[in-house]
C-alpha cells in the first residue's frame, strides 16, 4: 500500500521503481489519522502555568513532573513532547539563559550527568547514535530560551521516516510514564 503521495506521482513511481509492470493503479486510500489527544493542552495552550517550567518542574513531585534524577545543581526530567522515546534534558536548578553564566560546579555536574544519561539510554534503547544539544536563545530554536538546558535523545537509522518528514508527525511507541519508570529503574540498577 502506498499512502502520502500524489496520484499523479504514483505513476512516476511505477515507471521509476521494482513494482510490477502492467498492473493497474488505483488512488491511494483516504489520509490515515494519528490521534494524539494528550497533545491537545499543548496546542490550545489549556495546560498552561505562569512561571518558567524548569524553574517550577523540582517544586512538584518526580513522577508528576517526571524528573528522572535530581542532582546538587542539576536535574533529568523527561522531554513532555520528546523527538524520540527517551529524549530527556538536563536542566541546572538555576535560572540562567545563557551557558557562559552556569558556576562551574553546576556545568561539571551538567556534563556528569549528560554522561550517565547516554549509558541508560544505550543500556534502554540499543540506539544507533545519541543526539546531545543546547539551543541558546530564541534565535536559536530554544523552546524555553531563559533557561538552559541539554537535550539528550536516542536516534536509530532511519528514525526519520515519511510520517515525521512529509506529515510533521511522531509515533512514539512508548509512554511518558512507561519511559519515567524505566530510567528511574536503570539509574537504581547502574547505580548511578
Amino acid at each position: 500500500m502506498v499512502t502520502g503521495y500524489h496520484p499523479s506521482s504514483l505513476v512516476h513511481l511505477a515507471e521509476n521503481s521494482n513494482w510490477p509492470r502492467g498492473g493497474r493503479f488505483c488512488y491511494p486510500p483516504p489520509m490515515d489519522h494519528l490521534w494524539n489527544p494528550w497533545r491537545y493542552a499543548y496546542v490550545t495552550g489549556a495546560d498552561q502555568k505562569s512561571g518558567c517550567i524548569f524553574c517550577n518542574a523540582p517544586k512538584e513531585g518526580d513522577q508528576e513532573a517526571r524528573i528522572v534524577h535530581r542532582g546538587a545543581h542539576c536535574y533529568v526530567i523527561l522531554n513532555t513532547y520528546p523527538y524520540t522515546n527517551g529524549h530527556v534534558m538536563v536542566v541546572p536548578y538555576a535560572h540562567l539563559d545563557e551557558l557562559q553564566k552556569l558556576p562551574a560546579d553546576a556545568a561539571q555536574e551538567m556534563m556528569v550527568l549528560t554522561q550517565r544519561m547516554e549509558t541508560v539510554l544505550r543500556s534502554l534503547y540499543r540506539p544507533d547514535g545519541i543526539n546531545l544539544g543546547m539551543n541558546i536563545g530564541k534565535a536559536a530554536g530554544a523552546g524555553v530560551a531563559g533557561h538552559i538546558h541539554m537535550h539528550i535523545l536516542p536516534r536509530w537509522v532511519a528514525d526519520a521516516n515519511f510520517v515525521s518528514v512529509i506529515g510533521e508527525t511522531r509515533v512514539l511507541p512508548e509512554a511518558l510514564d512507561v519511559t519515567w519508570e524505566r530510567m528511574r529503574k536503570e539509574f537504581v540498577i547502574a547505580d548511578l
